[in-house]
């Protein structure tokens, strides 16, 4: 990586969020609570669909928008990869190759046991930084995958430059991401902005201009805005479910304040503020 490179400041926003996620109590609350393996939005059939499951049907929907690769040797890149959960389905069934690059080293080192438990060391690579400055030459992967983690970029732009950068030509950017309606009053989602230390979050029309201006060709977008609230709310009642048996794993103060994070992404869903759903994109030849 050039000097250059190495020199480029990543915003407030990420650095707070890697703060955040190495933390004991937000640690055990996505292991224990979340699930531990996927920790994003998940697909449900049913408001009382087990998380995890939910969130392994997201995977699925996204891995189905990614070429076949039948070849051994494709390359795939996982920003925000969380534990891993992800990765490891995809080279399951899937040639890709994947480095998974994510801000929480706590994270990654349960993402590293996982693949050591599970064989998979020698596919799946883990990095600690941040998609902001993506340490890796240009043009060293055919795919880039992301859930539900640019919300907590200061510089979304600087995100959607980066993956450009070190995407193959005719390369896919598939992503999952948190993101508000263009008409939305931003007084509306004043206390959602509080929670992840922001004045405002994406849009797939923002993602589209990106788009655009690199030069990529719009895949689609599939729209799943109402999993959003129903995801919310099934974390919400597991975390108030199980809130007893935790044993002092995750703070008082922390549940508590979950609860109440978790009733306002729940509350801005309902009234229509927020967007979820599957992005898809292709670099030009």
């Amino acid at each position: 990586m050039s000097e250059e490179r190495k020199s480029m400041q990543t915003s407030d926003a990420v650095n707070r969020a890697r703060e955040y996620y190495n933390s004991s109590d937000a640690d055990n609350f996505y292991a224990r609570i979340w699930g531990g393996e996927d920790i994003h939005i998940g697909l449900y059939d049913s408001p009382d669909c087990p998380i995890g499951e939910a969130g392994v049907k997201t995977v699925e929907a996204m891995l189905a928008l990614l070429p076949e690769n039948p070849e051994r040797g494709g390359r795939l890149l996982d920003i925000g990869a969380g534990y891993g959960g992800s990765a490891r389905r995809i080279v399951k069934t899937r040639a890709y190759d994947i480095t998974c690059l994510n801000l929480s080293e706590i994270q990654n080192e349960r993402n590293r046991r996982r693949n050591q438990e599970e064989g998979l060391e020698d596919r799946i690579e883990v990095i600690d930084g941040d998609f902001e400055n993506l340490p890796f030459e240009a043009g060293s992967f055919d795919a880039v995958w992301c859930q539900d983690s640019i919300l907590h970029s200061g510089n979304r732009r600087r995100v959607f430059e980066e993956v450009d950068r070190v995407l193959k030509p005719g390369g896919h950017f598939v992503f999952t991401d948190i993101m508000q309606t263009p008409e939305v009053d931003a007084a509306a989602l004043a206390d959602v902005y509080k929670r992840i230390h922001l004045d405002s979050l994406g849009s797939v029309e923002e993602y589209n201009r990106y788009a655009e201006s690199l030069g990529w060709s719009v895949g689609g977008f599939a729209d799943h805005s109402q999993q959003l609230t129903t995801h919310y709310l099934r974390v919400h009642d597991e975390l108030a479910g199980k809130r007893s048996t935790l044993d002092g794993g995750i703070s008082d103060a922390y549940i508590d304040n979950m609860l109440q994070g978790l009733q306002h992404w729940v509350g801005a869903g309902q009234a229509g503020s927020l967007r979820w759903g599957i992005l898809h994109y292709i670099k030009g030849e």
